[in-house]
C-alpha cells in the first residue's frame, strides 16, 4: 500500500508540476518579440530622473527569455542593456546586462503578470548590492520594467528606472 501511495504522490507532483511549467512556458512566450516605449532612469538614488527611449528584442523558448537592447536619454545617457532569465519549477533565475557595476544576478518567481525578481549588483549600487526589477506584462500588447532600489540616505524605496513599452 504504502509502494502505491508513494508512486501515485510522485505521479502528482510530476502532473503538478508539468502543469506549473506549463504555465510559465504561456507565460514567457506571451513576451517574445519586439518591443519600444519610454520611461525615466536615474543613475543614482539621489539623481534626478531622466527621461529615456528604449528598444528590446525579446527572444523565447518554453524556459527561457533573453531580452536584448538599448535606452538613450538625452545626450548623456545611452545604455545597451538585457536579460537572460530561465524559469525552472516556478523559480526564475538569470543574468542582468547594463549596470556599470557589471552583470547582475537575477532571482525570484512569477505573481500574476509579473516577474519579481532580486537584484545582485556585482558591486555596491546606491548603498549596497541588492535591488528589485519587476519585469511585468501589461495587457496583451504592453510590458513595464521597474527597478526598485533603498535610497541610502533616507532608507525609503524609490523608484531607479521605470519603462512601459509596446509591441511593435
Amino acid at each position: 500500500m504504502t509502494g502505491k501511495f508513494g508512486a501515485a504522490l510522485l505521479g502528482l507532483v510530476l502532473v503538478l508540476s508539468g502543469a506549473a511549467q506549463a504555465q510559465e512556458s504561456e507565460f514567457l512566450q506571451s513576451l517574445d518579440g519586439k518591443w519600444a516605449g519610454r520611461g525615466s532612469v536615474r543613475v543614482r538614488a539621489n539623481a534626478t530622473p531622466v527621461n529615456v527611449r528604449c528598444s528590446f528584442d525579446s527572444d523565447t523558448t518554453s524556459d527561457s527569455m533573453a531580452l536584448q537592447g538599448s535606452c538613450t536619454g538625452l545626450v548623456i545617457l545611452s545604455r545597451d542593456v538585457g536579460a537572460v532569465i530561465k524559469s525552472r519549477g516556478g523559480r526564475y533565475t538569470g543574468t542582468y546586462t547594463g549596470s556599470r557595476t557589471g552583470p547582475a544576478v537575477l532571482s525570484g518567481k512569477r505573481a500574476g503578470n509579473a516577474l519579481n525578481l532580486a537584484i545582485r549588483w556585482a558591486a555596491n549600487v546606491n548603498g549596497d548590492r541588492s535591488a528589485q526589477l519587476r519585469l511585468e506584462k501589461v495587457g496583451d500588447q504592453g510590458m513595464r520594467l521597474t527597478t526598485i532600489d533603498t535610497d541610502p540616505h533616507t532608507g525609503s524605496e524609490i523608484v531607479i528606472s521605470k519603462i512601459d513599452l509596446k509591441r511593435l
